[in-house]
Protein backbone atom coordinates (compact mmCIF):
# COMPACT_ATOMS: atom_id res chain seq x y z
CA UNK A 1 0.00 0.00 0.00
CA UNK A 2 2.85 2.37 -0.85
CA UNK A 3 0.53 4.71 -2.75
CA UNK A 4 -1.43 5.45 0.46
CA UNK A 5 1.61 7.00 2.19
CA UNK A 6 1.10 10.75 2.33
CA UNK A 7 3.85 12.93 3.78
CA UNK A 8 4.65 16.60 4.16
CA UNK A 9 6.25 16.68 0.72
CA UNK A 10 3.00 15.42 -0.83
CA UNK A 11 0.95 18.03 1.05
CA UNK A 12 3.25 20.76 -0.25
CA UNK A 13 3.00 19.35 -3.77
CA UNK A 14 -0.81 19.38 -3.67
CA UNK A 15 -0.93 22.93 -2.26
CA UNK A 16 1.38 24.26 -4.97
CA UNK A 17 -0.67 22.60 -7.72
CA UNK A 18 -3.89 23.94 -6.15
CA UNK A 19 -2.44 27.45 -5.99
CA UNK A 20 -1.30 27.35 -9.64
CA UNK A 21 -4.70 26.09 -10.83
CA UNK A 22 -6.44 28.80 -8.79
CA UNK A 23 -4.24 31.53 -10.31
CA UNK A 24 -4.87 30.21 -13.84
CA UNK A 25 -8.64 30.22 -13.24
CA UNK A 26 -8.42 33.79 -11.89
CA UNK A 27 -6.49 34.83 -14.98
CA UNK A 28 -9.04 33.29 -17.36
CA UNK A 29 -12.11 34.52 -15.50
CA UNK A 30 -14.31 36.72 -17.66
CA UNK A 31 -12.55 35.84 -20.95
CA UNK A 32 -13.28 33.58 -23.89
CA UNK A 33 -10.64 31.22 -22.50
CA UNK A 34 -13.13 29.99 -19.88
CA UNK A 35 -15.17 28.10 -22.48
CA UNK A 36 -12.02 26.74 -24.10
CA UNK A 37 -10.80 25.50 -20.71
CA UNK A 38 -14.01 23.49 -20.31
CA UNK A 39 -13.34 21.79 -23.64
CA UNK A 40 -9.75 21.04 -22.66
CA UNK A 41 -10.93 19.60 -19.34
CA UNK A 42 -13.29 17.27 -21.21
CA UNK A 43 -10.46 16.08 -23.49
CA UNK A 44 -8.21 15.44 -20.49
CA UNK A 45 -10.94 13.33 -18.89
CA UNK A 46 -11.32 11.35 -22.12
CA UNK A 47 -7.54 10.77 -22.21
CA UNK A 48 -7.55 9.54 -18.60
CA UNK A 49 -10.51 7.27 -19.37
CA UNK A 50 -8.70 5.78 -22.38
CA UNK A 51 -5.53 5.24 -20.36
CA UNK A 52 -7.35 3.68 -17.42
CA UNK A 53 -9.22 1.17 -19.58
CA UNK A 54 -6.27 0.68 -21.93
CA UNK A 55 -8.18 1.68 -25.08
CA UNK A 56 -5.30 1.37 -27.54
CA UNK A 57 -6.90 2.99 -30.57
CA UNK A 58 -8.08 6.04 -28.61
CA UNK A 59 -4.73 6.28 -26.81
CA UNK A 60 -2.95 6.24 -30.15
CA UNK A 61 -5.08 9.08 -31.51
CA UNK A 62 -4.62 11.19 -28.37
CA UNK A 63 -0.85 10.60 -28.33
CA UNK A 64 -0.52 11.70 -31.97
CA UNK A 65 -2.16 15.04 -31.13
CA UNK A 66 -0.21 15.79 -27.94
CA UNK A 67 2.60 17.82 -29.51
CA UNK A 68 0.29 19.56 -31.97
CA UNK A 69 -2.18 20.24 -29.17
CA UNK A 70 0.49 21.90 -27.02
CA UNK A 71 1.43 24.21 -29.89
CA UNK A 72 -2.25 24.98 -30.51
CA UNK A 73 -2.76 25.85 -26.84
CA UNK A 74 0.15 28.31 -26.92
CA UNK A 75 -1.36 30.00 -29.98
CA UNK A 76 -4.92 30.04 -28.63
CA UNK A 77 -3.95 31.31 -25.19
CA UNK A 78 -1.26 33.72 -26.38
CA UNK A 79 -3.03 36.84 -24.98
CA UNK A 80 -3.65 35.12 -21.64
CA UNK A 81 -0.07 33.82 -21.43
CA UNK A 82 1.26 37.28 -22.22
CA UNK A 83 -0.98 38.79 -19.57
CA UNK A 84 0.13 36.16 -17.03
CA UNK A 85 3.80 36.95 -17.63
CA UNK A 86 3.06 40.68 -17.36
CA UNK A 87 1.22 40.06 -14.09
CA UNK A 88 4.22 38.14 -12.79
CA UNK A 89 6.50 40.98 -13.82
CA UNK A 90 4.34 43.46 -11.89
CA UNK A 91 4.76 41.53 -8.64
CA UNK A 92 6.48 43.74 -6.03
CA UNK A 93 9.25 41.20 -5.43
CA UNK A 94 10.08 41.02 -9.14
CA UNK A 95 9.89 44.76 -9.66
CA UNK A 96 12.16 45.31 -6.67
CA UNK A 97 14.90 43.46 -8.53
CA UNK A 98 14.52 45.54 -11.70
CA UNK A 99 13.25 48.80 -10.26
CA UNK A 100 13.36 51.74 -12.65
CA UNK A 101 14.39 55.15 -11.33
CA UNK A 102 12.88 56.89 -14.37
CA UNK A 103 11.98 60.55 -13.92
CA UNK A 104 8.65 61.84 -15.28
CA UNK A 105 7.47 65.36 -16.00
CA UNK A 106 4.26 64.89 -14.02
CA UNK A 107 3.07 68.54 -14.01
CA UNK A 108 3.26 68.62 -17.81
CA UNK A 109 1.40 65.30 -18.12
CA UNK A 110 -1.41 66.48 -15.85
CA UNK A 111 -1.56 69.86 -17.59
CA UNK A 112 -1.79 68.20 -21.01
CA UNK A 113 -4.65 65.93 -19.92
CA UNK A 114 -6.76 68.81 -18.60
CA UNK A 115 -5.96 71.11 -21.51
CA UNK A 116 -7.17 68.38 -23.87
CA UNK A 117 -10.29 67.97 -21.74
CA UNK A 118 -10.90 71.74 -21.84
CA UNK A 119 -10.76 71.70 -25.65
CA UNK A 120 -13.36 68.91 -25.82
CA UNK A 121 -10.89 66.44 -27.33
CA UNK A 122 -10.10 62.79 -26.57
CA UNK A 123 -6.73 61.20 -25.81
CA UNK A 124 -4.88 58.26 -24.33
CA UNK A 125 -1.56 58.70 -22.55
CA UNK A 126 0.39 55.53 -21.74
CA UNK A 127 3.20 55.98 -19.23
CA UNK A 128 5.88 53.31 -19.70
CA UNK A 129 7.40 51.85 -16.56
CA UNK A 130 9.59 48.71 -16.34
CA UNK A 131 7.96 46.85 -19.26
CA UNK A 132 9.27 48.23 -22.59
CA UNK A 133 6.51 49.26 -25.02
CA UNK A 134 8.71 49.25 -28.13
CA UNK A 135 6.83 46.30 -29.67
CA UNK A 136 3.54 48.22 -29.61
CA UNK A 137 5.19 51.35 -31.00
CA UNK A 138 7.00 49.53 -33.80
CA UNK A 139 4.06 47.33 -34.80
CA UNK A 140 1.33 49.94 -35.04
CA UNK A 141 2.54 53.41 -34.13
CA UNK A 142 4.97 56.11 -35.14
CA UNK A 143 8.25 56.16 -33.16
CA UNK A 144 9.16 59.56 -31.80
CA UNK A 145 11.82 60.99 -29.53
CA UNK A 146 10.76 64.43 -28.34
CA UNK A 147 10.61 66.22 -25.01
CA UNK A 148 7.13 65.86 -23.51
CA UNK A 149 5.38 69.20 -23.11
CA UNK A 150 1.71 69.94 -22.61
CA UNK A 151 1.55 72.12 -25.73
CA UNK A 152 3.08 69.40 -27.92
CA UNK A 153 0.75 66.74 -26.50
CA UNK A 154 -2.30 68.94 -27.12
CA UNK A 155 -1.23 69.61 -30.72
CA UNK A 156 -0.85 65.85 -31.34
CA UNK A 157 -4.47 65.20 -30.32
CA UNK A 158 -6.03 68.03 -32.33
CA UNK A 159 -8.65 66.81 -34.81
CA UNK A 160 -6.60 67.86 -37.85
CA UNK A 161 -3.43 66.18 -36.57
CA UNK A 162 -2.41 63.01 -38.44
CA UNK A 163 -1.43 61.49 -35.09
CA UNK A 164 -4.59 62.09 -33.02
CA UNK A 165 -5.81 58.48 -33.35
CA UNK A 166 -4.34 55.91 -30.99
CA UNK A 167 -2.24 56.48 -27.90
CA UNK A 168 0.75 58.63 -27.00
CA UNK A 169 3.47 56.68 -25.19
CA UNK A 170 5.52 58.51 -22.56
CA UNK A 171 8.98 57.25 -21.60
CA UNK A 172 10.44 59.27 -18.77
CA UNK A 173 10.34 62.94 -19.78
CA UNK A 174 10.05 62.15 -23.49
CA UNK A 175 7.45 61.03 -26.02
CA UNK A 176 8.44 57.58 -27.33
CA UNK A 177 5.61 57.03 -29.82
CA UNK A 178 2.32 58.38 -31.14
CA UNK A 179 -0.69 56.90 -32.96
CA UNK A 180 -0.02 53.62 -31.14
CA UNK A 181 -2.77 50.99 -31.32
CA UNK A 182 -3.30 49.23 -28.00
CA UNK A 183 -4.69 45.75 -27.23
CA UNK A 184 -8.42 45.83 -26.49
CA UNK A 185 -9.48 44.52 -23.09
CA UNK A 186 -12.07 41.73 -23.14
CA UNK A 187 -13.19 42.16 -19.54
CA UNK A 188 -16.83 43.19 -18.96
CA UNK A 189 -17.19 46.95 -18.48
CA UNK A 190 -20.11 49.31 -17.93
CA UNK A 191 -21.75 50.50 -21.16
CA UNK A 192 -20.43 54.04 -20.62
CA UNK A 193 -16.88 52.90 -21.42
CA UNK A 194 -16.09 52.53 -25.10
CA UNK A 195 -13.17 51.41 -27.24
CA UNK A 196 -10.82 54.12 -25.95
CA UNK A 197 -11.23 52.94 -22.36
CA UNK A 198 -10.94 49.27 -23.37
CA UNK A 199 -7.66 50.03 -25.15
CA UNK A 200 -6.33 51.94 -22.14
CA UNK A 201 -7.20 48.99 -19.88
CA UNK A 202 -5.80 46.46 -22.39
CA UNK A 203 -2.27 47.86 -22.25
CA UNK A 204 -2.38 47.93 -18.45
CA UNK A 205 -3.50 44.28 -18.41
CA UNK A 206 -0.50 43.20 -20.48
CA UNK A 207 2.20 45.49 -19.08
CA UNK A 208 2.91 47.49 -15.93
CA UNK A 209 2.20 50.76 -17.72
CA UNK A 210 -0.24 53.41 -16.46
CA UNK A 211 -2.94 54.88 -18.70
CA UNK A 212 -4.68 58.23 -18.64
CA UNK A 213 -7.86 58.54 -20.70
CA UNK A 214 -9.50 61.80 -21.70
CA UNK A 215 -13.07 61.21 -22.90
CA UNK A 216 -14.34 63.75 -25.41
CA UNK A 217 -17.92 62.43 -25.10
CA UNK A 218 -18.24 63.02 -21.34
CA UNK A 219 -15.41 65.47 -20.75
CA UNK A 220 -13.78 63.19 -18.16
CA UNK A 221 -10.22 62.37 -17.21
CA UNK A 222 -9.63 58.91 -15.80
CA UNK A 223 -6.46 57.40 -14.39
CA UNK A 224 -5.97 53.65 -14.89
CA UNK A 225 -3.13 52.38 -12.65
CA UNK A 226 -4.16 48.73 -13.02
CA UNK A 227 -6.67 46.54 -14.85
CA UNK A 228 -9.34 46.83 -12.15
CA UNK A 229 -9.53 50.56 -11.39
CA UNK A 230 -10.63 53.52 -13.51
CA UNK A 231 -10.32 56.52 -11.22
CA UNK A 232 -12.26 59.62 -12.19
CA UNK A 233 -9.95 62.61 -11.69
CA UNK A 234 -11.57 66.01 -11.19
CA UNK A 235 -8.64 68.44 -11.14
CA UNK A 236 -5.13 68.84 -12.49
CA UNK A 237 -3.64 68.86 -8.98
CA UNK A 238 -5.52 65.67 -8.10
CA UNK A 239 -4.00 63.94 -11.12
CA UNK A 240 -0.53 65.24 -10.25
CA UNK A 241 -0.76 63.94 -6.69
CA UNK A 242 -1.97 60.51 -7.85
CA UNK A 243 0.85 60.20 -10.39
CA UNK A 244 3.45 61.26 -7.82
CA UNK A 245 2.22 58.52 -5.47
CA UNK A 246 2.30 55.84 -8.18
CA UNK A 247 5.53 56.82 -9.94
CA UNK A 248 7.56 57.96 -6.94
CA UNK A 249 10.89 56.04 -6.74
CA UNK A 250 11.33 53.86 -3.64
CA UNK A 251 14.15 56.03 -2.34
CA UNK A 252 11.94 59.11 -2.36
CA UNK A 253 9.18 57.18 -0.57
CA UNK A 254 11.58 56.27 2.24
CA UNK A 255 12.84 59.87 2.47
CA UNK A 256 9.30 61.31 2.61
CA UNK A 257 8.34 58.83 5.33
CA UNK A 258 11.38 59.85 7.37
CA UNK A 259 10.50 63.54 6.91
CA UNK A 260 6.92 62.90 8.01
CA UNK A 261 8.20 60.99 11.04
CA UNK A 262 10.55 63.84 11.91
CA UNK A 263 7.85 66.51 11.72
CA UNK A 264 5.31 64.45 13.68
Amino acid sequence: MEFLKFGLKDVLDVLIVWFLIYQVLKLFRGTRATVIMLGITFLVLVALFAQFFNLEALNSIISSFQTLGLLALIIIFQPEIRRALATLGRHPWIRALFRSQEVYNIPEIASAAFQIKGRGLGAIFVIERTTPLDDYIQESGVPLDAEFTASLAVSIFLKNSPYHDGALVIRGTRIAGVRVLLPISQQPLPAQFGTRHRAAIGIVEQTDAISIVVSEERGEVRLIPDAHHLYLVHTKSELENALYQILKPKGEEAESEEEEGGTA
